[in-house]
């Protein structure tokens, strides 16, 4: 278990959506620092909070944020993208984009950051997945949510003996400006920001943050059908 009080926190995609609300809950918890990251860091808004230019895909980006947080003893993977590009009728750099950031940009962070965390006497990573990462819905954003679960499933083995604490939030729509244009019921990113914090210091090596997360995972051992009904007709 990680205690988020007295912690030094980074959150990926700090400026918005549920990366802000994680930034102002962090403080509510009483964290002794926190570094919000955004490719324009003027984005970041919290008085408190240390704003810091990323861009995930970009590796000379991930150095010299590495190179300014080294206090850090808690990473939040939530920077993401949905090009929501379609495997067949897309162009292929819009399926390669979802992938560079929702599975290769994470990396690139945990790499960078794991000795520094690690340094300071071990910590957490927090990877913001989807409901996605568990159905397929015909774009590379979900297959990049799925590639992203199967990461952390993999890193937490691994850091395990390094004092490095692994969770994955599972979510599906939030509240946000990336899904403005959806008509269907959308979870509070404050509600998500509380879930995902209360699995950081409850060591929960999964946190479900809404019933469409709870109800996909339950279909999981079900025949495909479960999640696909469509393959009845």
């Amino acid at each position: 278990m990680t205690a988020i009080k007295g912690a030094t926190v980074l959150v990926t995609g700090g400026g918005r959506g549920i990366g802000k609300q994680l930034v102002e809950e962090l403080h509510r918890r009483g964290a002794a620092k926190v570094y919000a990251t955004a490719r324009d860091p003027r984005t970041v808004t919290h008085p408190d909070a240390v704003p810091l230019a990323l861009e995930v895909t970009d590796p000379a980006s991930v150095a010299a944020a590495a190179e300014r947080a080294q206090d850090v003893t808690v990473l939040i993977n939530n920077a993401g993208a949905s090009v929501g590009a379609s495997y067949l009728d897309s162009p292929m750099d819009e399926v390669r984009r979802d992938l560079e950031t929702n599975f290769y940009g994470p990396l690139l962070v945990t790499r960078a950051f794991v000795p520094i965390i690690e340094r300071n006497g071990g910590g957490h990573i927090l990877n913001v997945h989807s409901a996605l990462s568990w159905l397929a819905d015909g774009t590379s954003y979900s297959a990049s949510k799925a590639a992203l679960w199967s990461q952390t499933n993999s890193l937490r083995l691994q850091l395990r003996p390094r004092g490095i604490a692994v969770t994955g939030l599972h979510v599906a729509y939030v509240d946000t400006d990336m899904t403005s244009g959806i008509d269907a019921p959308k979870a509070d990113p404050r509600e998500v920001a509380v879930a995902a914090l209360d699995g950081i210091e409850t060591g929960a090596a999964e946190v479900l943050a809404d019933d469409t997360s709870r109800w996909i995972k339950s279909r999981l051992a079900a025949e495909l059908e479960a999640l696909y009904p469509q393959l009845n007709q």
